[in-house]
């Protein structure tokens, strides 16, 4: 297993001071949506607001840790993000330009659901009441707006004739982390509700799917490892918070991903088909950080010794995925011969990386302790 003093000096030596130089747009504000592996943003022409969002809770997550300069750069996002995304009575846009403006003024469920992620985490930060009440707000907007007809929500308004798992697995993460922030019971009953339909509708006892008519009936097409790896971490905390036995659920999630989603080298697959055959044997660097959340999650819930993934999903990130990268870069998808797909790296997976490395840090000493 890469040693934690390893984690530590990523986070907080490289990919921190990195980000929060070099990642930060001082001409058109907030922060690019990528960089080159030179370490300059590239030509890319937009923003995503989700992406801004997740920057706005790295910084913040990593002022709590100790990384002092994080308070004004999660602070930076959090106003950016009022400034040029918000579209009033807790609707957000989807997309800027590089200088700001609104470019997609679609409402989607998988952004605000990242908005309410990035406000609860920089209101656990600074106490701001405006940041706690755009978390509110935004919530009451998906509760009262975005509400389909059979249960769930829309992916995006205007409401279209399918349904997707992967924006109500965010909105449960959020709402979850926004409850521990503010107590507020609304965060907790739409967790609830969200996990419920998890159990009736997405999860059918041994895979996750991804799209769904408006009757939630399956839409045929691949699963996606990396989303039952991360369930099984949302479902742990979500036990965590509320002691309501969701640990089986949990556990065969991430069981059907560790079967049939993990390649020889352990690397998670992009996608499998619902009988476990591989579809794309690509894998981003994403799907083996939610590998490792998944393991720590499983460690919480049954005491399941998490060492044999969290030992080689981190190591392949740091010898595969970091490589050769200027430190806090990273290569972000191979294919399934280990050749690169890409070159530049999205801000948007920083979010990533420093969640599953924080969750080892989290649980260092309990691990340590393991026989």
């Amino acid at each position: 297993m890469v040693p934690f003093s390893d984690l530590r000096t990523w986070m907080f030596d490289a990919a921190l001071p990195f980000w929060g130089e070099n990642g930060v747009d001082g001409i058109g504000g907030g922060f690019y949506e990528e960089l080159g592996p030179n370490g300059l943003p590239t030509a890319c022409a937009f923003k995503r607001v989700r992406m801004i969002c997740r920057q706005t809770y790295v910084f913040a997550h990593g002022a709590l840790l100790g990384w002092k300069q994080g308070a004004a750069l999660s602070e930076l996002g959090r106003q950016y993000l009022v400034e040029h995304a918000r579209l009033g009575d807790g609707a957000w846009a989807r997309t800027l330009t590089r200088n700001g403006a609104v470019k997609d003024a679609t409402v989607d469920l998988y952004d605000l659901s990242f908005v309410i992620f990035a406000m609860a985490w920089h209101y656990r930060l600074t106490g701001d009441a405006a940041a706690r009440g755009h978390a509110v707000e935004t919530l009451n907007f998906i509760r009262t707006r975005m509400r389909a007809p059979n249960g769930g929500f829309w992916p995006r308004l205007p409401a279209e004739g399918v349904l997707a798992q992967n924006p109500h697995m965010h909105l449960t993460e959020a709402c979850l982390v926004a409850f521990e922030a503010t107590g507020d019971e609304v965060f907790l009953d739409t967790a609830r509700e969200v996990v419920e339909l998890f159990s009736k509708r997405f999860f059918n006892g041994r895979t996750l799917g991804e799209r769904f008519e408006p009757n939630w009936a399956r839409v045929p097409g691949g699963v996606e490892p990396g989303h039952h790896f991360e369930w099984a971490w949302i479902l742990a905390s979500y036990q965590r918070l509320t002691g309501e036995d969701v640990a089986g659920r949990a556990a065969r999630s991430a069981k059907f991903a560790e079967r049939h989603g993990v390649d020889a080298s352990r690397a998670v697959y992009d996608t499998v088909s619902e009988e476990g055959g591989v579809l794309k044997g690509s894998s981003r660097v994403w799907t083996n950080t939610e590998r490792i959340k998944a393991a720590l999650g499983l460690f919480e819930l049954d005491g399941r010794d998490p060492r044999p993934a969290l030992a080689s999903s981190s190591q392949l990130i740091f010898t595969r995925y970091f490589g050769d990268n200027i430190p806090g870069l990273w290569t972000d998808q191979f294919d399934a011969s280990g050749k690169p797909l890409s070159t530049a790296t999205p801000a948007s997976c920083v979010y990533h990386l420093f969640l599953a490395f924080s969750e080892m840090l989290r649980l260092e000493s309990r691990i340590a302790a393991l026989p």
